[in-house]
C-alpha cells in the first residue's frame, strides 16, 4: 500500500510514519507467530525435565491359589530340601503356604523442593509396599509417603538426595485462559521422560471423580503412565497435575484432565504440614436445583445448592439450617450451582464463623455458622444406626400422584429396613407410568416432606397438594429418603395433575 506523506523541513512527519509502519509490521509478525504456536519449547523442556521423575511402585499380593506341599516318603533324598523351603514359607507346618505375586506399576511426579519433596497422584502410590523415584539420569531413590488425599487424588512423597535437586514451582492456574499453550512432561507407557504440547481446552470440568472436581481440560497428549506428572505453562510453572483421560482405547484422543494448581497448592501444603488434609465441614447433604425443583420452590431459574439433609449435631443444624433451604451465598461468595459449595466450604478454615444466605419459603435468610472439621463429620455419618421399631401395625394406604402411601409401621420398617430415626410416609407401590415412576420413586422410599412441610401420614400430603393447587403451583417438592441407599435424602419435584 502506498502512503502519501507531505515533506517537512525537519522530516518529523516522515519519521513518525516510519515508526508507525514498523510498529504495524511487528504486531502483524507477532500475531502470525501466535497463530502458529510457539516456535519451539526445546529450551523450556530441557530446563524442566530434570525436575520431572518417574514413580515406580511394587506391591506384594497373595495369590488366590495355595502352593501345595509335596507329600514325599521319609527316605526321599529331597525330603530335607523341601522341608527347609516350606518351613521358611510357612513356619506353621499345619498351614499351607500361599504364593505371593509382586505387582509393579509406573507413574510420574515432580520435585517441588530441592531437599526431596515429590508430588504425584494418590492412585499412583496407593497400596504400594515399595516406592522408588527415578530421575532422568537413571538415578533411583527410595521414597516414603508424607501424606495422601483420596478426594483430590494427590500424594506427597519424601526422598533423601545426596545434594539439592532440580525443582519446579507451582504457578497460578486461575490465570490460565482457554487457548493458552501448556506442556505435559511424564512417563507414558513406561517409556521415560516424554514431552507433549497442547492448549487449555476448558476450565472447571466435573468428571464425577470426586466431591471437589474442578479440572483443567487439555488436548496435550496424556497417556498411561503420565498420571501424577506436571502440566506447565509457558513460563515453566506447574499449573496442573495430570490425572485422567477420556479414551475408549486407553490412549490419548486429546481429552485429558489436570488438577489445577489452585486446588493442589492447598492440599500439598496441608499434607506437608500435617500429613493429612484439614477441610471445613458444614454438615449438610446437598443436591442440584433442577428446573422442576426451581418451579416448585417458586424460583425464576435454577440457582444455589438445595439442602436435602442436615446432619444431627453438625454445624448447620446448630445454626438452624433446615432441609429445603437453598444456599445461594457462603462467606460472601455466590453459589451459582451445587458443585460450587463443597469446594468453597472445604477450603474455608475450621472454626471460622461464616455468613450463609439461604432461600427459605421464598425469602432470604442469613444464618451464621461456625464450621467444623470434615473428618469429624465423616465419623458422625459413619456411626448412624439402622435398626428400630415403631407402633401402629395396621397401615392405612392412600393413592396419590401414582403412589400408594402408608404411615411407617413396625412391619414396614422391618420390611424395607427403615432406620428407627426416620419419620415420614412410606411408599408401598408406584405406578411405573406415573410421574413418580418416571422420577424413580420406588416402594420402600420414605417421603419426609411435601411442599416444604414435614409429613407423618398420607393425608398430610393430600392436603398439601390441594393447598399448592390453590396457590397456582404446577408441582410439589418432596424430600424422599432412599432406603435402598441407607436413607440417602433427595428432593424430587412432581407435577401436580388433576
Amino acid at each position: 500500500m502506498r502512503m502519501m506523506v507531505r515533506k517537512t523541513e525537519n522530516g518529523a512527519v516522515n519519521a513518525l510514519w516510519l515508526m508507525f509502519l514498523t510498529g504495524l509490521m511487528l504486531v502483524a509478525l507477532s500475531l502470525n507467530a501466535m497463530a502458529q504456536g510457539p516456535k519451539s519449547v526445546a529450551d523450556l523442556a530441557e530446563r524442566l525435565q530434570p525436575a520431572v521423575v518417574n514413580i515406580s511402585t511394587k506391591q506384594n499380593v497373595a495369590s488366590k491359589h495355595s502352593v501345595p506341599v509335596p507329600n514325599l516318603p521319609d527316605d526321599s533324598p529331597f525330603r530335607d530340601f523341601f522341608d527347609d523351603f516350606f518351613n521358611k514359607q510357612s513356619p506353621d507346618k499345619k498351614k499351607t503356604p500361599k504364593s505371593r505375586r509382586r505387582l509393579s506399576s509406573l507413574g510420574s511426579g515432580f520435585v517441588i523442593d530441592p531437599e526431596g519433596i515429590v508430588v504425584t497422584n494418590n492412585h499412583v502410590v496407593a497400596n504400594a509396599d515399595e516406592i522408588e523415584v527415578i530421575f532422568t539420569d537413571g538415578k533411583r531413590l527410595k521414597a516414603t509417603i508424607v501424606g495422601r488425599d483420596k478426594k483430590t487424588d494427590i500424594a506427597v512423597l519424601k526422598i533423601k538426595p545426596e545434594k539439592p535437586l532440580a525443582s519446579v514451582k507451582l504457578g497460578d492456574s486461575d490465570k490460565l485462559r482457554v487457548g493458552d499453550w501448556v506442556m505435559a512432561i511424564g512417563n507414558p507407557f513406561g517409556l521415560g521422560g516424554s514431552v507433549s504440547l497442547g492448549i487449555v481446552s476448558a476450565h472447571h470440568r466435573d468428571i464425577n471423580s470426586g466431591p471437589y472436581d474442578d479440572f483443567i481440560q487439555t488436548d496435550a497428549a496424556i497417556n498411561k503412565g503420565n498420571s501424577g506428572g506436571p502440566l506447565f505453562n509457558m513460563d515453566g510453572e506447574v499449573v496442573g497435575i495430570n490425572t485422567a483421560i477420556i479414551s475408549p482405547s486407553g490412549g490419548s484422543i486429546g481429552i485429558g484432565f489436570s488438577i489445577p494448581s489452585s486446588t493442589a497448592n492447598r492440599v500439598i501444603n496441608q499434607l506437608r504440614e500435617f500429613g493429612e488434609t484439614r477441610r471445613g465441614w458444614l454438615g449438610v447433604r446437598i443436591q442440584t436445583v433442577t428446573e422442576d425443583i426451581a418451579d416448585s420452590l417458586g424460583l425464576d431459574k435454577p440457582m444455589g445448592a438445595l439442602v436435602a439433609d442436615v446432619t444431627a449435631t453438625g454445624p448447620a443444624e446448630k445454626a438452624g439450617m433446615k432441609a429445603g433451604d437453598v444456599i445461594i451465598e457462603f462467606d460472601g461468595q455466590k453459589i451459582d450451582k451445587m458443585s460450587d459449595l463443597p469446594k468453597i466450604v472445604a477450603r474455608t478454615a475450621i472454626g471460622k464463623k461464616v455468613s450463609v444466605i439461604v432461600l427459605r419459603s421464598g425469602k432470604q435468610t442469613e444464618i451464621d455458622v461456625v464450621l467444623g472439621r470434615l473428618k469429624d463429620g465423616e465419623k458422625i455419618l459413619a456411626s448412624k444406626g439402622t435398626s428400630g421399631s415403631d407402633s401402629a401395625d395396621v397401615p392405612e394406604t392412600t393413592s396419590v400422584l401414582g403412589m400408594k402411601l402408608s404411615p411407617i409401621t413396625k412391619a414396614l420398617r422391618k420390611q424395607y429396613k427403615i432406620r428407627s430415626d426416620v419419620k415420614g410416609v412410606v411408599v408401598t407401590a408406584v405406578d411405573p407410568d406415573s410421574t413418580a415412576g418416571e422420577k424413580r420413586i420406588v416402594a420402600g422410599d420414605v417421603i419426609a416432606e411435601a411442599g416444604e412441610i414435614e409429613v407423618s401420614k398420607p393425608d398430610d400430603i393430600v392436603r398439601r397438594i390441594k393447598e399448592l393447587k390453590e396457590e397456582g403451583r404446577g408441582s410439589i417438592l418432596m424430600l424422599v429418603l432412599k432406603t435402598s441407599r441407607g436413607g440417602d435424602p433427595h428432593f424430587i419435584a412432581l407435577k401436580i395433575k388433576e
